[in-house]
């Protein structure tokens, strides 16, 4: 039986210079694409906008019309388009010609105008015969006539058609790449894009798969839009002034991107363009998809979150060409939103565009439940994390999503060369050096310190030893903005760079630096139960405890709050097993560690055994300071400072002189009459001491001087292995019992802790200087201004009544089974 419309087709393939085929479809598929190559059309994209541009935006020309049924003919011969996509085509072409013309002398007639306007005249080629040709068959009856025609595509109108438009299951989202090319047909298949491997590395600078699935997760995570939307949101709240300096700070290759950004604030335009990235991010997936470099459901999977992405964001397909628009005119540093209607008008007006389709009925529910389980399957494993929270910092990491791809030489000798000269960190300590670095004890302080705040219960500004200034206090006073917010991202944050540091460097055992980082994901899951509640504290402390010499970056955590392609929206968001990177020390063991005060850095953590490179410098302090060379000997000083110490040479040696006067200014002039030993010397500097009662020594209890002595010894001790973990935690137990039946208070230990340095100090021309930092420490310590130089202001001393209030929140340190908050 003949098909009415196959052969109208065929009769009006005469008209394009080709001998009646029956079955114009199914000519040699070869000459085929020959010809289609010879038209200018290289792959089913062209082809497409070739259709699209046949239809026009608001009148049809009919040379486009004839040229459409042509390159049907060919694309279906060439196998570019299946059976169903053909004749959908075919039929929308068909009716088409038959509604605006009345017949089939109107629409020879309409042809010949066409061909006149793009230069034809008769005699040029055959289609003055072929025109007369068809004109007889009509007049005769023969073929199918314009009559004939037209009733058929009547009785058509009311069936269900075949789309124009790729419609397999989960294709919606391809309609997004009409853009830059609209997809006829999915899935994406080498022959969609010949070339498309030369242009990746020409305009992506990609070579294969890994860099690939890197740039798509870049631009779904970060794109050119983050870097544009800092930008943005600084100079919105910039002078005139201000934004003029900022221009002119900009690279010379840079100045024309910010002329248009500064023109789209000046102008009031929404300074909104996430379409850039998101677009072009379903662009990279179909070449990906077509180089043979993901496979057709990776490509689908990463083009599906774009999609979904993109959903969230706009309402229409106007919003979200104009935002794309917008990331054109930053990109190319000109405003191209004059040029709206040349480079979206037919896409926007088109009776065939692919966009015909609401953007919102791209996808169904649950297409997008099922993108959005894909793209959290490509951040699952742990290391996303470290990614994640190290990009805020190091915008370089944003591009290592995805696969983990090998480093580069250069990169791994940075990586090192930080490790080594910032921290410390030296490759033969091992991984387990980073345990250094992980400080709950620090989180626990500021937790406590901020649930103080909120209730207005802060250590008193006045200290034996002066008053923080008001800058230091204020900080303090606006941490009761953190009380709901658990500390342990400020310095779970720094920890992962250094984590990803160590990564980079490739020096250390990678399953190992593996399972730091699962145990780092596994903590942030426990105390933040999703990304928001994460983002919203790591936003709140870097406020409240700015780096001096590095500005804030709340401005980029909130832009990760607020952006939904952002990494932290897609990672792995479930609670384990908890295992943190490094151990969290009961809270009576973090006060009796805090008892060291200001004689060294506060401990935020377990000390644990260092490797030989740091040994040798913690043994040289012991040597130089107290003449310690051993476990043994070690032991035995510790011994004699928690049962005697400086104390008892202070009783027994000075303290008699207290109720002789006489006595006491006997010796002084004795020993200052004559020449003196540096031993004599030294015993002549305690007796004017006590003399003079300078720092209160004959008042206060020097036991602290003791106390903060032993503790300091034993956290070396413990370093060097000297000490395992038994003897240490017994030294620390005995000191903190010996501070709680000496002293009541911080304050008082303080005190004691402050006569001892001052009297037991030797002589030095630094003397001054040392009592004056030693007491500008202790202020900081007793008052927790500023708030990260010791632990003090947030335990309860030794013994004393508790007297904090609990935080909000479980990120806090296991308290002593006798405590109660």
């Amino acid at each position: 039986m003949v098909d009415p419309l196959f052969a109208w087709w065929a009769q009006q393939l005469v008209l394009c210079d080709w001998a009646f085929e029956p079955e114009p479809n199914m000519i040699d598929a070869q000459a085929a694409s020959a010809r289609l190559q010879a038209l200018g059309v290289a792959d089913r994209g062209e082809l497409g906008w070739r259709l699209i541009e046949a239809f026009g935006t608001d009148t049809a020309d009919p040379a486009r019309l004839l040229a459409a049924l042509e390159l049907l003919a060919l694309a279906g011969s060439a196998k570019w388009l299946t059976e169903p996509r053909l004749r959908g085509w075919l039929m929308r072409v068909t009716e088409e010609i038959a509604s605006r013309y009345d017949s089939l002398a109107e629409w020879l007639e309409a042809l010949r105008h066409a061909k006149s306007a793009e230069g034809w005249v008769r005699g040029d080629d055959d289609f003055w015969e072929a025109c007369e040709a068809l004109a007889a068959l009509e007049r005769d009856g023969d073929g199918i006539t314009w009559d004939a025609l037209t009733a058929w595509v009547a009785k058509r109108r009311k069936e269900p058609r075949p789309s124009l438009w790729a419609d397999e299951e989960h294709a919606g989202i391809w309609r997004l790449r009409a853009a830059f090319s609209p997809v006829l047909e999915a899935p994406p298949t080498a022959i969609d894009w010949p070339g498309v491997a030369e242009w990746m590395e020409r305009y992506w600078q990609l070579e294969g798969r890994e860099g690939t699935i890197q740039t798509l997760l870049w631009l779904a995570g970060y794109g050119h839009r983050q870097g544009w939307d800092l930008d943005a949101a600084r100079l919105l709240t910039a002078s005139s002034a201000e934004r003029q300096e900022w221009l002119a700070g900009l690279a010379p290759g840079e100045r024309d991107y910010g002329k248009v950004l500064l023109g789209f604030i000046e102008h009031g335009e929404p300074l909104e363009w996430a379409a850039w990235d998101w677009l072009r991010m379903v662009d990279l997936a179909w070449a990906g998809a077509c180089a043979g470099w993901l496979s057709v459901a990776e490509a689908q999977e990463l083009a599906a979150h774009a999609a979904d992405l993109v959903l969230r964001r706009y309402s229409d397909w106007s919003a979200l060409a104009r935002a794309y628009q917008r990331g054109c005119s930053l990109f190319e540093g000109r405003d191209r939103l004059g040029d709206m209607q040349r480079d979206w008008g037919l896409l926007f007006n088109s009776p065939v565009s692919p966009w015909r389709m609401p953007l919102q009925q791209l996808m169904s529910e649950a297409e997008r439940e099922t993108s959005r389980a894909a793209i959290m399957a490509w951040r699952r494993s742990p290391r996303h994390w470290v990614l994640a929270l190290a990009a805020v910092r190091e915008p370089e990491f944003g591009m290592r999503q995805g696969v983990a791809a090998a480093v580069a030489a250069e990169r791994r000798g940075d990586a090192l060369r930080y490790l080594e000269e910032t921290l410390g960190l030296h490759p033969d300590e091992g991984v387990q050096a980073l345990t250094r670095y992980w400080l709950p004890a620090q989180a626990h302080h500021l937790n406590q310190l901020a649930a103080d705040a909120a209730h207005g219960i802060l250590p008193d500004t006045e200290t034996p030893f002066g008053r923080p200034n008001s800058a230091d206090r204020a900080m303090l006073e606006a941490m009761r903005q953190g009380s709901r917010h658990a500390a342990t991202i400020h310095m779970a944050e720094k920890y992962a760079f250094y984590l990803q540091m160590a990564m980079d460097s490739e020096a250390f055992d990678s399953q190992a630096l593996e399972t730091l980082a699962e145990a780092l994901r596994g903590t942030l899951c426990r105390f933040y139960p999703d990304a928001r509640r994460l983002l919203e504290a790591w936003a709140q402390w870097e406020a409240l405890l700015p780096e001096g010499e590095h500005p804030p970056l709340v401005h980029e955590i909130r832009w990760h709050l607020e952006d939904p392609g952002s990494p932290f929206h897609w990672l792995d968001w479930h609670s384990s097993q908890w295992q943190e990177p490094g151990p969290r020390p009961t809270l009576s063991r973090f006060t009796s560690m805090a008892l060291v005060g200001p004689l060294n850095n506060a401990a935020w953590s377990e000390p644990h055994v260092e490797s030989e490179r740091e040994a040798v410098s913690i043994r040289e302090w012991i040597d130089s300071h107290y003449g310690l060379h051993g476990r043994r000997e070690l032991a035995e000083f510790l011994d004699f400072l928690l049962e005697a110490g400086d104390r008892q040479e202070y009783q027994i040696n000075y303290a008699p002189y207290t109720l002789n006067t006489q006595r006491l200014a006997s010796e002084i002039a004795m020993l200052e009459s004559g020449d003196c030993s540096e031993e004599d010397r030294n015993h002549l500097l305690r007796l004017q001491r006590v003399r003079d009662n300078t720092d209160g020594c004959n008042e206060l209890d020097m036991t602290a001087w003791d106390v903060a002595q032993a503790v300091d010894l034993a956290i070396a001790g413990r370093q060097l292995g000297w000490l395992d973990d038994d003897a240490f935690s017994q030294v620390l137990d005995r000191a903190h019992g010996l501070a709680a039946v000496h002293y009541g208070s911080w304050t008082a230990y303080a005190s004691g802790l402050y006569a001892g340095f001052s009297f037991f100090m030797g002589e030095t021309p630094e003397r001054d200087a040392f009592l004056g930092s030693f007491r500008q420490a202790l202020v900081a310590w007793l008052s927790g201004a500023p708030p990260l130089t010791g632990p003090w202001a947030s335990l309860d001393f030794p013994g004393a009544r508790p007297r904090h209030w609990a935080p909000m929140h479980i990120d806090t340190l296991p308290g002593d089974v006798k405590t109660l908050h």
